[in-house]
């Protein structure tokens, strides 16, 4: 009797999970008839309708369009969607509108919801820092539940885009330079934004961007073309997209770039044939804002006519803003040069996303939580989790031993307008996020501790970032000096030449220094990696804050205070000197790898080749002792879980986390490739003196890379594994993969 009990339970256990599936496949095939049904019934004009969208007036992310909003048109069926509607009321009355056009077709809205609706977190490379996927996750939840709200259904976000230059300043957006964590890190996000499926109005549809390679930059200028080999477009750039997919992610949006001679809006061979055709994608695509008519611009197109015909045959399925499609469609189409099955396509695409959220169910089924955004205030799990995110991303890159601060410390100078401002704390991207909702540096700092005397000084202009006055500065038993980027200073548009920080800044580093004799702390707030060589042999302590939201006061004094440990890792390399830029940890060895004591190698003559602080590097209150990874033998078949173990011990005089970096080499390949390559990390926390063994465990597939025709294969041969806290700081061990 006793086996026939597990057995019953297997059976039922099978039936229910096929049950499962059948319902499932059922409620995916009715949404398809019923879209099928729909489009059955449209004209021409509506269909390309769908393929339309508009920005509500009130609040752009480009040039103002003055069409009243748009009314008329969305009452003849002539458009699919709106973004930037930040207001309840204003969607329901758009939504309204459409109910009154001949097949109360719904809108869908969306909205750049990047770091936050109204509680804005950790701008996405900070949060990135933290290695902390589940974190990533949450963070996501609680955006897409205030936008959801607001009664949006879409965020353009996450971007996925891999970023190796600092100078391009929407590097702040994404994961940074690893290709493999920021597959992870694309998972992690549209978890979050979408859940576990759209029945649930505090989830939202996720936008996989910019698609693909927009982070390939040249010279790190925003908007500008891309030019890279077919193989570093599969190994590096794409695989995030894919890993969205995989999350089941609702949208793609394409890129600004020219990508190899081809703009991404109409790259065919890119959304049609990869995404749509190899990857089988079934959401739709949406351009980037008036992409479509920027055709004409890359000169590929003419005129808009030709610029719709090019996007719509490469597989863009709505026109952001430039209304190239709902101009020159239907007049392609009734002229034969684009095919009505594209337009169905389409078409079919975006309704079936709209039956998905219970639009046609309900075309208001968002529109019903406002009061949640009456009350002004922000929701104190919401605050929680944004001061733990804070915390969690803030990188200690350098401490002589004068963090964290102890409240016995009397007198604290905390010198500079960052520590006072509201509004860059922020950051870049701020949905409906408010300076008001903002604890600064100084108000955090105040109620860590109550105890000091912290005496707040100006120290330099906020604009102009003049050096001013400095009153004596002995008096002081610690100076915490606060500088870097202003909000405004990366993001979209916002690339720069040289990344250093002001020298007027970091001048007064050292000045303060010199002039008290005194511990000086820095704090360095920014949205990208920034350089500030001349200023760091000054500072005894500094601290990478990024630009942390609207907890960043709290969570930047919970770090110096030691109320939080700090553990977060560099996610991306920061150079020396702007002109190493673009710099990344795994960069190829060349026919002439680096050597410090030979001048006929990959180097400068200028400047060292190392970067001032390595992919993955941060440092902790505490030390760990992490021991040379071993293996349980030194070949392994290819079907075969090959297992790595290593002693992690906390060797400090606090508890603290540490994240282990495993990293890979394949010895010799038949297409080159990087010197080392992230394939797993780990997060421990240990007392003082305790220790832990962990293991990573690697199949065949982990070992693998893209060859010359663009196949993920795994050579056989000799691989060595590297284990560490960062990727110049490293131990290694070996084995062979025997087919």
């Amino acid at each position: 009797m006793q086996s026939v009990i597990p057995r019953l339970t297997f059976l039922v256990f099978i039936f229910f999970t096929k049950a499962l599936l059948i319902q499932s496949q059922t409620i995916h095939n009715n949404i398809s008839y019923q879209v099928d049904s729909i489009i059955r019934l449209m004209t021409l004009e509506e269909k390309i309708g769908q393929m339309n969208q508009y920005s509500n007036d009130r609040k752009n992310t480009g040039p103002v369009i003055n069409n009243l909003n748009h009314l008329e048109e969305i009452r003849k069926g002539r458009v699919g969607s709106m973004l930037n509607v930040t207001s309840v009321s204003r969607a329901k009355q758009y939504q309204e509108e459409a109910m009154k056009s001949r097949l109360r077709i719904p809108l869908i809205f969306g909205m750049d919801v990047v770091h936050g609706m109204k509680t804005t977190f950790p701008i996405p490379l900070a949060e990135a820092s933290s290695f902390d996927l589940e974190l990533m996750t949450k963070t996501a939840e609680v955006a897409a539940a205030e936008a959801s709200a607001h009664g949006l259904h879409w965020t353009f976000a996450p971007m996925v885009d891999i970023s190796r230059d600092a100078r391009w300043g929407r590097v702040m957006e994404g994961a940074g330079e690893d290709t493999w964590y920021g597959c992870l890190v694309a998972k992690a996000r549209v978890k979050g934004f979408q859940g576990k499926d759209y029945t649930d109005k505090r989830t939202i549809l996720a936008c996989a961007k910019h698609f693909a390679a927009y982070g390939a930059a040249i010279a790190g200028k925003d908007y500008a073309e891309a030019d890279i080999s077919e193989n570093t477009l599969h190994q590096v750039y794409l695989p995030p997209f894919r890993a969205a997919i995989e999350a089941k992610v609702a949208t793609f949006m394409s890129g600004f770039n020219d990508l190899n001679g081809i703009p991404a809006t109409a790259h065919r061979p890119l959304m049609r044939d990869l995404l749509k055709g190899k990857w089988d994608f079934d959401g739709f695509v949406v351009s980037d804002w008036e992409s479509v008519g920027e055709l004409q611009n890359h000169r590929v197109a003419q005129n808009a006519k030709d610029a719709a015909k090019l996007a719509s045959l490469a597989g863009c399925d709505m026109d952001m803003c430039s209304s190239s499609y709902i101009s020159n469609l239907e007049h392609l189409v009734n002229t034969g040069d684009v095919d009505i099955s594209i337009i169905d396509d389409a078409v079919k695409r975006i309704l079936t996303k709209k039956f998905e959220l219970g639009l046609f169910k309900d075309p208001f089924c968002y529109n019903n939580r406002e009061a949640e955004l009456k009350n002004e205030k922000i929701n104190n799990r919401y605050r929680t989790l944004a001061r733990e995110a804070g915390a969690k991303s803030i990188v200690l890159l350098k401490n002589n031993s004068v963090l964290p601060i102890s409240d016995k410390v009397k007198n604290i100078a905390l010198i500079g307008p960052l520590n006072t401002s509201k509004w860059d704390m922020l950051g870049n991207w701020v949905g409906m996020g408010k300076a008001e909702y903002v604890i600064p540096i100084l108000d955090g700092l105040k109620a860590s501790l109550p105890k000091s005397n912290i005496t707040y000084i100006e120290g330099y202009d906020h604009k102009t970032n003049t050096t001013k006055e400095l009153p004596y500065l002995s008096e002081f038993d610690i100076i915490i000096v606060t500088i870097g980027e202003k909000a405004t200073e990366s993001g979209e548009a916002k690339s720069k030449v040289d990344i250093s920080i002001d020298q007027n800044q970091q001048s007064l580093v050292k000045k303060l220094k010199e002039d008290s004799g005194k511990p000086v702390i820095v704090l360095i707030t920014g949205g990208r990696p920034l350089v500030f060589s001349a200023m760091e042999p000054y500072a005894d302590a500094i601290l990478m804050t990024w630009w942390l939201g609207v907890e960043a006061g709290n969570s930047i004094s919970d770090v110096l205070t030691g109320q939080y440990n700090p553990s977060a890792k560099l996610p991306i390399t920061f150079p020396k000197h702007s002109g190493q830029c673009p710099i990344y940890y795994n960069h190829k060895s060349t026919g002439r790898p680096w050597s410090a004591d030979n001048q006929y190698t990959s180097r400068y003559i200028d400047e060292d080749v190392r970067p001032a602080y390595a992919f993955g590097y941060g440092l902790s209150y505490t030390t760990f002792e992490i021991t040379t990874p071993v293996m349980s033998k030194k070949q392994y078949g290819y079907n075969e879980n090959i297992r790595i173990k290593t002693l992690v011990k906390n060797t400090g005089k606090y508890k603290g986390k540490e994240t282990v970096q495993l990293y890979l080499q394949d010895v010799v390949s038949s297409v080159t490739r990087p010197v080392i390559e992230l394939c797993g990390f780990q997060q421990i926390e240990l007392k003082p003196g305790e220790e832990k063994q962990i293991e990573f465990v690697l199949t065949n597939k982990d070992l693998g890379s893209f060859n010359l025709k663009n196949e993920l294969i795994t050579e056989p041969g000799i691989f060595k594994l590297f284990v560490g806290n960062s990727s110049d700081n490293l131990k290694q061990t070996e084995f062979e993969l025997i087919e």
